[in-house]
Parts: structure tokens; sequence; C-alpha cells
């Protein structure tokens, strides 16, 4: 991903360009290490390739560990997967539609380079308090209903709640489309559509979907499977 100042062809040529003049500088009989290319555009460029070596380590421990705390939680070895799932679609979606808002409609060079790692973490965080609320609910109201009656329980109670965080949030993350900083404009929107598909898709009808569809296996391997 490019950003406002440095686009994707001016990024992806700094590698090129240090080959260039560590060869140039062979030829001048010039040790290659000692030459090097600086900018802007080069930093962004090094800001960038880091970003991506270190999001390929920490984004999916992040996953690993929520899937984990989810799965002690609700005690269970099945619900933890899809609900880590639902988080990444909706990174994903909201990735893609910041995609479509600034490059393709305001014509932006490219997403800011801290903009999909930050967004990730944010929505990471307010996607896990929702999961918990919400399946925490879900399972309580299934020791004492079958698990379609529970959903749509458990949803009635939680709903009100979940939606109005969600708005409440989305909003407060709006305000950073005010600052004069394009990559923070990019953040603000993202965070704040990424809440608002989480509030009124992810969680209002995807997870309540999947739980209905998986049905007793959502408490496998605990006791309530059995009892389901």
């Amino acid at each position: 991903l490019g950003s406002w100042r440095c686009p994707l062809p001016a990024l992806d040529a700094v590698p090129e360009r240090r080959f260039r003049a560590g060869v140039a500088a062979a030829a001048a009989g010039l040790d290659p290490a000692a030459v090097l290319v600086g900018g802007d555009t080069a930093e962004a460029a090094d800001t960038r390739t880091a970003g991506d070596r270190d999001s390929l380590v920490v984004l999916p421990l992040i996953l690993l560990a929520i899937g984990v705390v989810l799965g002690l939680l609700l005690r269970s070895a099945i619900a933890p997967l899809y609900l880590v799932a639902t988080i990444a679609f909706t990174y994903f979606a909201t990735l893609g539609l910041a995609v479509l808002v600034f490059v393709l409609a305001f014509g932006h060079a490219g997403i800011g380079p801290a903009v999909p790692f930050f967004l990730f973490v944010f929505l990471n965080a307010l996607s896990v308090d929702y999961n918990i609320y919400l399946m925490s609910r879900i399972r309580e109201e299934a020791r004492r209903a079958p698990l379609e009656e529970a959903v749509m329980h458990a949803l009635a109670r939680t709903g009100p709640v979940i939606t109005s965080a969600g708005l409440i949030l989305a909003g407060t993350f709006s305000a950073l489309m005010t600052l004069p900083l394009q990559d923070l404009l990019q953040l603000g929107f993202a965070v704040a559509a990424g809440v608002l598909i989480d509030t009124f898709i992810t969680r209002t009808l995807i997870v309540p979907a999947l739980v209905a569809l998986v049905g007793r296996w959502n408490w496998w391997p605990s006791r309530l499977a059995r009892q389901a």
C-alpha cells in the first residue's frame, strides 16, 4: 500500500535504485554496503517493509491469543474458530471499503502504511468485547432453552447495548477525520466503518447465523454440547 506522498510505483522502485547504486559503487571500486539511498520515499519503503514483516508475525499471534481466550471462556474448541474468522472478515471488509473509497473514489495514491495495522488492532479490541458479550449470553440462555431460542433471547438482550456502543465508538473515531492529516483521515473513516460493519452485520447477522448452523457443536467438548 502506498501513501499520499509516496505512491506505489515510487516505493516499489526503491529496491531497484539501491541495487543499481550498489552496482555503480562496485564498478567504481567502492564498498557497495557504504552506498545508501535515502529520502522520504526510501524511508516510507523501509517502513512498509518492516510493517509487512512484523504484521506476518504479530497479526496471527493476536488472532491465536484471541482464539485461546475465547476457547477458555466458552469452554469450546469449535466456536472460537468461526468467531476468529468473523473478526478477520470484518477487518478485510473494512480495509477493502477503505481502498474503494479513498483510492478508487477519491483518487488517493494509496492507504497509509500504518493504517492497516492500527485498524487491525482497534477492530480486534472491539470485536472481542462484542464476541464475549454476545456469546456468553447465548451460552447462558442455551442452558435453559433450545439453541434457536437462546440465540433470539441473547440478541434481544444484548442487541441494544452492542448497537449503542457501536454507534458511540463509530462517532468517536470519526472525529479523527476532522484532522488535517490524510493517514488519520483514512484511519478514522476505516475504524468507524469497521465498527458499524461489526455492529450491524457481523455481530447481528453472521455470528447468530453461524451459532444456529453449528448447533450443539458450538460447545464441544464441554458438557453443554451433550445436553443441547
